[in-house]
């Protein structure tokens, strides 16, 4: 496994490095104390896992989100000491894949880098058939790009895979807590990113009234094939 440590605390660095090594005993993190060092080693080199701060001397953290989601989809956790929910919910929004609060216990840091690894696998394993065919929509899993009808219209790599969760269910109806446990683990519990993202992608399906993604009060949303 190939790590990513951006982060300018020395001390932080090492707790991660260690924690990481005793899982994953040939790891050798690379790191990078300032965000644009960690952008252009990521456009030079694949990592299978991004440790990510927010409180960066030279750029904010999620400017680096950003940045890398604009080329790369690579998992990305965030690992930072602010931890108000809307700075939680912006990360994931921007497609971080988690979210964690310093300080942090080990054994926690090394179930999330477990669960997001098991997610970004089943995701390659997903995309050897990248294109899912319902109806009149078609997503394509590698591109993060959906087409409906003639029309076709990039998603961010969360919006995606949000999609995929309620196609995967179709014609059932999924709960708000089920479909963030799905996208972003189930050590996750807010359900308000995911508000956000049936907003968005009946917005960039054109589903207004809703009739792609309908909503059914206290129990959550169902994916209905556009004919």
């Amino acid at each position: 496994m190939k790590a990513l440590i951006i982060e300018d605390s020395a001390d932080v660095v090492e707790a991660v490095s260690l924690c990481l090594q005793l899982r994953w005993p040939e790891v050798t993190p690379s790191i990078a104390t300032e965000g644009t060092r960690g952008i252009e080693i990521l456009k030079s080199e694949s990592f299978d896992i991004v440790i990510l701060d927010i409180n960066l001397l030279d750029i904010d953290g999620f400017k680096v989100l950003r940045q890398v989601r604009s080329f790369s989809n690579v998992p990305i956790i965030i690992l930072t000491v602010r931890g108000r929910e809307d700075d939680q919910a912006r990360g994931l929004e921007m497609g971080a894949d988690d979210y964690i609060v310093k300080p942090f216990r080990p054994r926690d840091l090394i179930a999330r880098v477990n669960s997001v690894l098991r997610r970004s696998r089943v995701v390659e394993v997903t995309a050897e058939q990248p294109s899912i065919v319902r109806g009149k929509l078609i997503l394509n899993l590698t591109t993060h790009k959906v087409q409906l009808g003639d029309e076709i219209t990039k998603l961010t790599p969360n919006e995606s895979k949000v999609l995929y969760v309620l196609i995967h269910n179709a014609e059932h109806t999924i709960s708000s807590e089920k479909i963030s446990q799905e996208v972003w683990g189930k050590e996750y519990i807010n359900t308000d990113p995911v508000r956000t993202y049936i907003q968005r992608l009946r917005h960039k399906l054109k589903d207004n009234p809703p009739q792609i993604i309908l909503s059914k009060r206290g129990e959550g949303y169902r994916f209905v094939s556009p004919t």
